[in-house]
């Protein structure tokens, strides 16, 4: 038996659910830090970066999933729904602190929707999570059958890459960590792509 059989057989013993479990707690820990004064001058501001930030980490792990098991033969695929609902989860808490927190004014927040591109973006992302997350469970596999719920599901990668966007566009001036986030999310989604093989003539 291989190492990664090893690892398989193990994890196999291991139940999704205790992630939603553990996911909970940075969001609570932030709000925390944020009552009392762990999250700087601007906590509202500091609390909704954090929050994009984290959903934007846990979709690199869940894209790496997939290049993983390639590589490796580990295989984590059946912890990918619960962390992909954690990343709706952390987007939306981001998207409420933004709503709630942050702008309040309803008429404000639509003249930032349309005004702002990188608030444009971002909506845009979590728009198309929304279908993701609410089919994320067997019923819907069943009605819509596997095939099509897949092709549904690949919507996940066009919201990363607006996620990204949105988080590159956000920064002030250059700053590195955005960029690296779109480059790993870029990078892994290419890594899924099965690249036709060219023959070299003998």
């Amino acid at each position: 038996m291989t190492v990664a059989q090893r690892i398989n057989r193990a994890l196999s013993k291991l139940p999704a659910w205790p992630l939603y479990i553990i996911g909970a707690v940075p969001p609570v820990w932030f709000l925390w830090l944020g009552l009392t004064g762990g999250l700087g001058v601007e906590p509202i501001t500091a609390l909704e970066h954090r929050l994009g930030e984290l959903a934007l980490q846990v979709f690199v792990v869940v894209l790496a999933i997939t290049p993983l098991r390639d590589l490796t033969g580990v295989n984590l695929v059946r912890f990918r729904r619960a962390l992909g609902l954690l990343v709706f989860f952390y987007v939306f808490l981001h998207l409420l602190v933004w709503l709630v927190l942050d702008v309040q004014i309803p008429a404000q927040i639509w003249a930032d929707i349309v005004k702002r591109p990188y608030i444009t973006i971002g909506m845009l992302g979590f728009v198309l999570l929304l279908p993701l997350a609410v089919t994320s469970n067997n019923l819907s596999i069943r009605r819509l059958g596997p095939k099509r719920w897949r092709q549904l599901h690949k919507l996940t990668y066009a919201a990363g890459v607006l996620g990204a966007v949105h988080f590159v566009m956000l920064a002030k001036g250059f700053q590195i960590e955005p960029l690296v986030y779109l480059g790993l999310v870029v990078g892994l989604l290419a890594a899924r792509v099965r690249w036709p093989l060219k023959r070299v003539a003998a």
